[in-house]
């Protein structure tokens, strides 16, 4: 079986580990068995990505921690869920401050996992959805010449036309035309909508500035 879509559940405990893997496989996941850490970082790659890492925080060679560690490093997509005795709980907090998703204690109910890594796998589908969003927006938004992007970063700080045509020298129709085209290639229905679409850009690293550039010749006449 491949990782992809899966539960890794990972303890050096075997019996602990089927009872695991067979309990997941009755609520419907795939899963992927490691009796170390070291295992499974040993097959994980960027085309062989688990859903969710269930693992216990205690086991020889590399710790559920060292193991977090690692994931943050290198596959910070992928969330983990640990499984913890009660003198672990003070590490599994701090794992859970540096990237973890949960920890659960033992002894736990099975329902308790079931929808710790339940949350965890809908809510990397979530951050998986926003982050293509990103992408494409980010897409659009290149798509655009240096003087639309001037037009639009005006737009969002609320200028009229008028306020953004003085602003850049150049005429309010063609600012008009501007705005219409950057409707067009961001998708925006409204002004509302494009503030909103600028603001989740800044958010997440991207600017809708163009380059520094001068300002001051009409440019109607040249090409949008």
């Amino acid at each position: 079986m491949t990782m992809d879509a899966a539960v890794a559940v990972i303890d050096d405990d075997e019996a602990v580990r089927d009872s695991l893997a067979m309990m997941l496989s009755n609520h419907g996941f795939g899963v992927c068995s490691f009796a170390s850490a070291d295992a499974f970082m040993a097959v994980i790659g960027a085309n062989n990505l688990p859903s969710c890492v269930v693992c216990d925080i205690r086991m020889p060679g590399m710790s559920g921690l060292e193991l977090q560690r690692e994931l943050a490093k290198k596959w910070p997509m992928v969330p983990l869920v640990l499984i913890t005795g009660h003198g672990d709980v003070s590490m599994a907090v701090n794992a859970l401050k540096a990237g973890a998703y949960d920890f659960v204690e033992k002894p736990f109910a099975p329902d308790r996992l079931i929808e710790s890594i339940k949350s965890a796998i809908d809510q990397n589908e979530h951050k998986r959805n926003q982050d293509q969003e990103i992408v494409r927006l980010s897409a659009r938004i290149n798509e655009l010449s240096d003087r639309q992007k001037q037009v639009m970063d005006l737009a969002v700080k609320g200028l009229s036309n008028k306020e953004i045509a003085l602003s850049l020298k150049i005429s309010p129709r063609t600012v008009e035309t501007y705005r219409a085209w950057v409707m067009e290639k961001t998708g925006a229905r409204n002004i509302a909508d494009l503030v909103r679409i600028a603001m989740r850009l800044e958010e997440n690293g991207s600017s809708i500035r163009p380059r520094p550039r001068s300002v001051g010749v009409l440019e109607d006449d040249q090409s949008l």
